[in-house]
């Protein structure tokens, strides 16, 4: 609660021995003073922040805004309750004139030109809302970033995103500012993303995607198309391994599958951040199942992590293999979100939010960015041309539980804008025209009717006819029994 889910993560890594930049957090608390006296907070805590940056500095054996081997730093919001996306970020910041001579003479020109324009460009559209007046002065850039992740708290996506979720308005964030790690350097560098397990079909086997010569904002934003992250075991096998073993590691330590950020510079590895990785409806329950199966978790626990809602996305009505096949094939893609669902397209997420009120719409666009939300949560459905399965499209979806298909080819969305669509998040496909569902039974999931039998164990009710109004007894009953053990 008071240094945020990310900065709470890399404590946990560090102390386990896992390989993280250091970094040092800016208090939820801080946040929360910020917006009623933002001067006087900076103020208050501009001190503390500038000690910190000696200790960053003690730890990496480079200067902040000075010297031979200069030292830069991310800016990264934090909250307790993990908000993928919805605040602001700031990379490789630090950089002035002499920096980048500095960066030029240790690492080549085209390195220290590529991570200054990144910085700029980032700058200025997080910081400064498209100004290219960027500070020279590298303490200056770094008061106006934790600014601007404090601010972002309250903008309009980080408010809906709340809302969606029944998240605390008033929690605020933290400022997490860590020693920057290199994906750019090279081909032996890069940046990905890795679960431990698979977050779409809930399979156990790692998933993930992985850019050489790249930083992580390629990989998350869905602008770029990445490898999958066997492509690290064909290039670098033993970071590979690493890597593998370090999800282990966490996932064991969260008793919960984990959403891996990573950083390789010059053939070395480096965690930046770990979290509980959002994760389809059928993900959720096969989870919870596995989980259990390895002794990981007990029945009362597997009754907590399934919710009402993934039930509820799972007994859904299926599509028929004649169905689909029979149907016009617009596009395809990577399947992102499992689920199918119907609408007419449209490219605007205004759009989407208004024309939701009376028909079923899907969004479609080139990729989403935190600014999209509010047209996500309207649609019933999500497409885009670009990005990955890690993208931000193929990791919200999965947590709003909106089917999704990613990847699908640029140009691609042109053809059926307008047009009354099917997207088949199953197969990653979209198809003409709004096809005829199935309903389904819960004999045709095993894993509904083990979930079913442990919920019975955990919580007989006999009152409840179905498995959800079973689950929501359930999960009433022991939350009820922890507010009591509160008290």
């Amino acid at each position: 609660m008071l240094v945020g889910n990310k900065g709470y993560g890399l404590d946990a890594m560090r102390r386990h021995g896992l390989p993280v930049p250091p970094a040092f957090a800016i208090t939820t608390a801080a946040c929360r003073e910020w917006q009623r006296d933002p001067a006087a907070v900076m103020d208050s805590i501009w001190p503390h922040v500038r000690q910190a940056l000696k200790w960053l500095e003690s730890e990496t054996g480079r200067t902040f805004g000075r010297g031979a081997h200069p030292l830069l730093v991310s800016v990264r919001s934090g909250a307790a309750q993990s908000m993928p996306g919805m605040m602001d970020t700031v990379l490789d910041l630090g950089i002035d004139d002499q920096v980048h001579a500095a960066l030029a003479a240790e690492c080549g020109d085209a390195f220290a030109a590529d991570t200054r324009s990144r910085f700029r460009q980032m700058y200025s559209k997080i910081v400064l809302d498209g100004s290219d007046a960027v500070p020279t002065e590298p303490w200056a850039q770094l008061r106006g970033a934790i600014e601007a992740v404090f601010e972002s708290w309250n903008t309009d996506r980080a408010k809906a995103y709340r809302a969606h979720h029944g998240l605390d308005d008033d929690a605020g964030t933290a400022v997490v500012v860590q020693a920057m790690v290199f994906g750019n350097l090279g081909d032996h560098s890069g940046s990905g993303v890795l679960f431990s397990r698979n977050p779409v079909t809930g399979a156990p086997e790692p998933f993930g995607e992985w850019l050489a010569c790249s930083q992580g904002e390629d990989v998350v934003a869905g602008t770029h198309d990445c490898d999958p992250i066997d492509a690290l075991a064909d290039t670098q096998p033993d970071i590979h391994r690493q890597l593998l073993q370090s999800a282990h590691t966490l996932e064991a330590l969260g008793t919960d599958v984990q959403d891996i950020e990573f950083t390789v510079q010059e053939g070395k590895l480096w965690i930046l951040q770990t979290r509980n990785a959002k994760r389809s409806a059928a993900a959720a329950v096969r989870f919870a199942l596995s989980l259990r199966a390895e002794g990981v978790i007990d029945d009362r626990e597997v009754v907590r992590r399934v919710e009402p809602s993934h039930i509820e996305t799972l007994l859904k009505p299926a599509l028929q293999p004649e169905t689909r096949l029979a149907a016009k094939l617009l596009a395809k893609g990577l399947p992102a979100c499992p689920g199918i669902a119907s609408g007419v397209v449209i490219t605007d997420p205004d759009e989407v939010l208004e024309a939701a009120d009376d028909q079923d719409v899907i969004l479609a666009r080139a990729t989403t960015s935190p600014d999209d939300i509010h047209g996500m949560l309207a649609a019933t459905a999500v497409v885009t041309e670009l990005g990955g399965a890690t993208s931000h499209a193929a990791v919200v979806s999965r947590e709003i539980g909106r089917p999704a298909v990613v990847g699908c080819g640029e140009g691609t969305i042109t053809s059926f804008a307008g047009q009354v669509v099917t997207v088949d998040g199953n197969n990653g496909e979209v198809r003409a025209g709004a096809l005829e569902l199935t309903a389904w039974k819960i004999s045709d999931s095993p894993e509904l009717i083990e979930l079913e039998a442990i919920i019975d164990a955990v919580h007989p009710s006999a009152g409840a006819a179905t498995l959800l109004d079973k689950l929501t007894a359930a999960r009433a009953a022991l939350e009820s029994e922890t507010s009591g053990d509160h008290e």
